[in-house]
C-alpha cells in the first residue's frame, strides 16, 4: 500500500489558508476543530480508491439521515442527529479535501455537495417539525416544513449571486463585495452579526439547539421545549430572509 503523506504536506494541499480565512467559505466548526479530525481521516483515504464524488454522496446521507433521526422520540434521537450532522460536517470537510489531494474536482462535486447542504438542513427542520407534533401531523409539522422552505430559500439567495454573476461573466464575488454600500443597513448587519443568532439556522447549530431542547423535554415532560425551539427558529429563519435579500441587494455583489 502507498504510505500516508506527511500530515504538514497534506494540510498545505488540501487545506489552503485563502479558503479557511474566507468569512463564507469555512464554517467555523471546521476551523475550531473539525479540520484537524478530517485531515486525519483525508491522510488514509487518498491511499485508497475512494473517489471525492463518493465521499459527497456519504456526506448527503448523513444530513438526511440527522433529520430522520428527530423521528425518534426522547433524547436518543436528538443525540443521534446530532452526531450524524458531525459526520456531515466531517466528510464535508473531507471530500474536497481529497479532491485537491488527487486533483479530481468536478461540477458534479460541487453541485452535489450544494444539494446536500440544501436536503440535510431541510431534512432536518422537517423532522424538528415531526418531533414537534409528536404523531407527525398538525400544525407542528407544517411549521417545521415552513422553516426548512425558509432556509432552503437563504442558500438559493447566496447561490444565486454566483449565478447571476457567472451569467454575466464577472468573477466569483469577495469578502469586499459582501458589504453593503447603505450605511444603515451595515450597521444593522453588525448589530446582528455581532449577537451570532443567524447561526441558528444551519443544521449544526440547529441540531445542537434540539438537542438543547431534548434535553429540556426529558427534565419537565413532553415536547413543549422542542416546540419553543422549532418555532424560535422558524422566527429567526424568516426575518432573516427579507434581511438577507435587502443585504445582497444593498452590496457589491451583483455589480
Amino acid at each position: 500500500m502507498v504510505a500516508a503523506p506527511v500530515l504538514e504536506e497534506l494540510r498545505e494541499v488540501c487545506q489552503p489558508r485563502a479558503k479557511l480565512a474566507s468569512r463564507n467559505g469555512e464554517h467555523w466548526a471546521g476551523r475550531l476543530y473539525m479540520r484537524r479530525i478530517s485531515l486525519r481521516l483525508t491522510r488514509q483515504l487518498v491511499r485508497t480508491p475512494v473517489t471525492p464524488d463518493q465521499l459527497t454522496w456519504t456526506m448527503v446521507g448523513c444530513g438526511v439521515a440527522s433529520g430522520a433521526a428527530l423521528m425518534i422520540p426522547g433524547l436518543t434521537g436528538a443525540v443521534l442527529a446530532v452526531l450524524l450532522m458531525q459526520l456531515f460536517l466531517l466528510f464535508d470537510c473531507v471530500d474536497g479535501e481529497v479532491a485537491r489531494w488527487k486533483g479530481q474536482n468536478s461540477a458534479t462535486g460541487i453541485y452535489v455537495d450544494r444539494l446536500g447542504a440544501y436536503l440535510a438542513d431541510a431534512a432536518l427542520l422537517a423532522g424538528a417539525g415531526f418531533r414537534a407534533a409528536e404523531s407527525g401531523l398538525g400544525g407542528w409539522l407544517s411549521l417545521g416544513i415552513a422553516t426548512a422552505l425558509g432556509v432552503v430559500l437563504l442558500k438559493a439567495s447566496t447561490d444565486l449571486v454566483d449565478v447571476a454573476r457567472a451569467r454575466r461573466g464577472l468573477a466569483v464575488a469577495d469578502d469586499e463585495a459582501t458589504r453593503p454600500r447603505s450605511q444603515g443597513v451595515a450597521t444593522v448587519r453588525r448589530v446582528a452579526a455581532a449577537f451570532r443568532i443567524h447561526r441558528v439556522t444551519n443544521g449544526i447549530e440547529a441540531s445542537l439547539v434540539l438537542l438543547a431542547a431534548a434535553v429540556a423535554d426529558l427534565a419537565v415532560g413532553g415536547v413543549e421545549a422542542t416546540r419553543w425551539a422549532l418555532a424560535g427558529l422558524a422566527v429567526i429563519t424568516w426575518l432573516m430572509v427579507p434581511a438577507h435579500l435587502l443585504s445582497i441587494l444593498s452590496s457589491s455583489r451583483l455589480r
